[in-house]
């Protein structure tokens, strides 16, 4: 009980209410059993208790004991025993003795206590600055503890001392603003006053500091504030980061960026970053994040950075589909492609190389080549026009014929060589005087050209009828250089016009002019651009279902509908158009004197279709019929005699085919590309058909090793050694290959040939060893006899299966993954290795990926190309080791190229290689011979 009356923190009640006890108690041993004691002895009775009170309850409780001793005996004790006390003076002296006893021992017993509570503080303070030093210096940051009145610091732990350079000693001779660098103090100093007049709870900031060297450092401050108990701040508490690397970083980040934006702003070419976006999958727009200042100077185009190429350059996308594939096929694949493009709605031609430094991003380098290729145009039509069917004459400004095109001689009989040098006068046939060529030279000079009807001689002396043009050729400063003149036989025409009237020109059934005359027309109509530059343009019409209304209604029916087919049609065209019934429900239209520029042309040509389309959509009134057809439209437009008449018509066919598997009713353009695309298709298809029988494959092998350097094994790649044209890359026929079933006898030639090639290598001790992958697509994993074949291989080339490794892609995970599993499982029991090719460029599930019984993960080479200089491809390949480790597979990289890639894949666990660094794709016997060299 004593021992808890000592405490601390025990209440003033608890002392007075001991106090009170004590005297009571007093009283009670007074009265009984000490009652026979004489009164002069009361005091004594009540001395040990102030005493007591005051030892253990303090200065008031020692006096409340006195003060209660005195009441007691008193005013109290005579009632409480049957001697009363005398009140006389003895009595009042003994009370003053006692009570300035009490009043001594109460004081004594105070100052005591307090004697005793100021070395329990001592040695609770002594205490806490010890663990405060442990604290301090247990931090990870540099912690500083400063007197808010003197400024000076009082304790700098360990890792303060490291970053100033000053001992524990030397810090309390310094100030905040001692230790911050001199352009910073004026600040420093505002923002420590606002904390000590608590006007803020704390600081966070970085500046910088001064060491004790003189050197600075940048560092990252917490700065908190302790106060009394009257509010008043006494302390600041700092903690320190030292920020002196990473500031040198950002340093040498912010000189390199703003080096390259240097060069990047400065470049010849146009620079524009363009992140792209899809529409399921498809890529159908992009953002400009960023682009130089030599792009706004090229495309005219400006404020376009955060905007889409849609809202910069509306229409684009239908314009220019191709330019989209072509990008989202370089941010895909990561593999730069160049290409010139027109942009329509810019009139400006583009030559581009386009990167992908990241995954969805692609990088436009482009310069602006329209003038250059405004020049080519120029040359080819001059070209074109040179060598067309009418015969052409240059002279320079004395007429002296300096050229003549080959259809000159064919016309007149004089060879190049026979003129050149002379006037054409020699061509003249006296049957026109000089009245005439004087009013022709007049037009000459004053409208620069003349045309008209005109008599000619031939070499051998015949006269005939021509059609000349001449122009004059004048310099910049409007001074004749030169006269072109062509002409044309008029005879040749006059004989056609006499065929033309026994031959049948015409359709008997619509009056339409029929094939004949539509080539015909055809053929005037691209000579006729040849010279003025228009273009002109094919509407191949078929008319929708027309077999069955044939079929259901009769031919009369049929017939009858083909007339008003046929009167619509005319009604829609204007003067000088042509429309043609092309046999059966076909009709042809042909469209003259449309626009120069393509674009346009497109858009004359388009309203011309919609106008078909609309009124052959009308319904038929034919006997009592009310019948309802509708018409595909094919439009391929030309210009000048770049292809023939056939080619155009087979262009508009093809583009009329189009636009019925567009679901009929519409009308489409014919691309170029597609015909291209379908011959150079079908001719690759025909040649590797033969490429098994002229034994035209061979396989090719790149090495795999490991860490040190020790051979593993080899991939065996297959190609294609055409005779005409050379080695053919894989990723040109193998999805040729896929879509025509040939993939199956080429992978079994594969197949065969790896393992006859593992069966020779067993008979050597270098080789025995090696594994050999080869690649495998999902058609041929898919057969129901894949398993078979690869087991009956195995056996006819008695080889151990554990050697022979299968490439499966992550295609074979997105169907039928049971079947899949099955069957990795069954040629797993025969021995079979498995290896999972450009791992993390599909959508592998990790679900089914570890119910794959794999060997190994491969690490796709566009993951490793940037792995120095990309940390997203740093990730992914950290990440794709780590799976493996997981699973417990072996991984391997390929397109490793470098030592500095190797070393990053060695660090991060992967020990498997395959590249250029240690061996490109070569033929067996190169392999072998290398093999040798190790």
């Amino acid at each position: 009980m004593f021992m808890f009356l000592q405490h601390e923190t025990k209440s003033i009640w608890l002392r007075y209410g001991f106090a009170i006890l004590l005297v009571a108690f007093a009283a009670a041993l007074r009265v009984w059993p000490l009652q026979d004691l004489g009164s002069g002895l009361v005091w004594l009775t009540f001395y040990p208790v102030v005493m007591i009170a005051a030892i253990y309850g303090g200065l008031y409780a020692g006096l409340l004991a006195t003060a209660l001793s005195c009441f007691v005996v008193t005013f109290l004790w005579s009632s409480i025993v049957s001697s009363p006390i005398v009140i006389n003076y003895a009595h009042w002296l003994g009370t003053s003795i006692f009570v300035f006893s009490g009043i001594l021992v109460s004081i004594v017993a105070e100052t005591m206590h307090r004697a005793q509570k100021r070395e329990l503080i001592a040695l609770k303070q002594a205490e806490v600055a010890t663990q405060s030093r442990r604290l301090l210096d247990s931090s990870p940051t540099g912690m500083i503890a400063i007197d808010a009145i003197s400024g000076l610091v009082v304790q700098a732990n360990i890792n303060a001392q490291r970053m100033w350079g000053y001992t524990d000693e030397e810090f309390r001779t310094k100030t905040a603003t001692d230790l911050t660098y001199p352009d910073d103090r004026a600040e420093s100093i505002q923002r420590n006053e606002q904390l000590a007049k608590g006007l803020v709870d704390y600081l966070h900031i970085e500046k910088r500091y001064l060491r004790k060297d003189g050197s600075y450092f940048w560092a990252e401050v917490f700065v908190s504030s302790l106060k009394d108990a009257d509010g008043k701040v006494t302390l600041f508490i700092g903690s320190t980061i030292d920020l002196t690397e990473r500031k040198h970083a950002e340093e040498s980040k912010r000189e390199t960026e703003e080096s390259y934006r240097f060069l990047f702003d400065n470049m010849l070419e146009g620079y524009a970053y363009c992140k792209i976006l899809y529409d399921h999958d498809t890529p159908n727009d992009f953002i400009y994040p960023d682009v130089n200042e030599k792009f706004e100077e090229l495309t005219k185009l400006k404020k376009v950075v955060g905007k889409k190429v849609s809202e910069v350059i509306p229409g684009i996308q239908e314009s220019n589909p191709e330019l989209f594939e072509v990008y989202g096929r370089v941010a895909q694949s990561g593999k730069p492609e160049k290409l010139e493009a027109f942009v329509p709605e810019l009139g400006i031609w583009f030559s581009l190389s386009i990167y992908s430094p990241r995954a969805e991003h692609f990088v436009a380098v482009f310069d602006n080549i329209t003038e250059r290729k405004m020049a080519e145009d120029e040359l080819r039509i001059a070209a074109i026009t040179f060598e067309s069917h009418e015969g052409m004459t240059i002279t320079d400004a004395n007429l002296s014929i300096i050229r003549v095109n080959p259809t000159f001689s064919t016309i007149t009989g004089y060879s190049a060589e026979e003129v050149i040098g002379k006037n054409p006068h020699i061509l003249s046939s006296g049957f026109h005087n000089a009245a005439f060529f004087d009013a022709m030279w007049k037009n000459i000079n004053e409208t620069g050209s003349w045309e008209g009807d005109i008599w000619d001689r031939r070499k051998n002396g015949e006269i005939y009828p021509s059609h000349l043009n001449i122009t004059a050729v004048t310099n910049n400063r409007g001074i004749v250089t030169n006269y072109v003149g062509t002409f044309s036989d008029s005879s040749e025409r006059k004989a056609a016009a006499e065929e033309i009237k026994h031959l049948a020109f015409y359709d008997f059934l619509t009056g339409l002019p029929n094939r004949r005359l539509l080539i015909d027309r055809l053929q005037q109509a691209m000579a006729s651009s040849t010279r003025s530059g228009k273009q002109g343009a094919l509407l191949f019409v078929d008319l929708d279902d027309f077999k069955t209304l044939n079929d259901t209604l009769g031919h009369d029916i049929g017939d009858a509908l083909l007339k008003q087919v046929a009167q619509r049609l005319e009604s829609c065209l204007r003067e000088g158009d042509t429309v043609a019934r092309f046999g059966g429900d076909e009709f042809v239209i042909m469209l003259e004197e449309l626009s120069t520029q393509s674009l346009e042309a497109a858009d004359q040509t388009e309203e011309v279709g919609e106008k078909v389309l609309s009124i052959l959509n009308q319904p038929y009134q034919l006997d009592n019929h009310v019948l309802h057809s509708s018409p595909s439209i094919g439009v391929t437009l030309f210009v000048g005699q770049e292809e023939n008449a056939d080619n155009l018509l087979k262009q508009a066919d093809i583009a009329m085919y189009q636009a019925k598997k567009a679901g009929r009713n519409t009308l489409r353009f014919f691309d170029p590309m597609m015909q291209k695309s379908i011959n150079e298709r079908a001719a690759l298809e025909g040649e590797l058909r033969k490429a098994l029988e002229k034994n035209q494959f061979q396989l090719y092998y790149q090495i795999q090793v490991d860490n040190s350097h020790r051979i593993l094994g080899a991939e065996a790649l297959i190609r294609w050694l055409h005779p005409e044209r050379g080695l053919v890359s894989p990723a040109e026929f193998i999805p040729l290959a896929e879509d025509t079933g040939l993939i199956f006898p080429i992978g079994q030639w594969i197949l065969e040939t790896a393992c006859k090639q593992l069966k020779e290598w067993q008979n050597q001790a270098v080789t025995r060893e090696l594994v050999l992958a080869v690649n495998v697509s999902a058609k041929e994993f898919r057969q129901i006899e894949f398993v078979n074949q690869v087991h009956r291989t195995l056996q006819a080339k008695a080889i151990n299966p554990k050697l022979l490794k299968l490439e499966l892609t992550e295609s074979l995970l997105l169907d039928n993954i049971e079947a899949t599993i099955s069957t990795m499982k069954e040629l797993k029991e025969i021995g079979v290795q498995f290896s999972l090719d450009d791992f993390g460029t599909g959508y592998s599930s990790l679900q089914y990926l570890k119910r794959l019984p794999l060997d190994q993960l491969k690490i796709d080479q566009s993951f490793v190309r940037d792995i120095a200089v990309d940390r997203n491809d740093r990730a992914i390949v950290r990440t794709i080791i780590a799976m493996a480790q997981s699973l417990k597979l072996d991984v391997i990289a390929e397109g490793v190229e470098t030592e500095e890639q190797r070393q990053f894949l060695l660090n991060k666990g992967c020990t498997n290689y395959q590249g250029y660094l240690f061996g490109k794709p070569m033929p067996i016997t190169q392999f072998e011979e290398m093999l040798k060299l190790r």
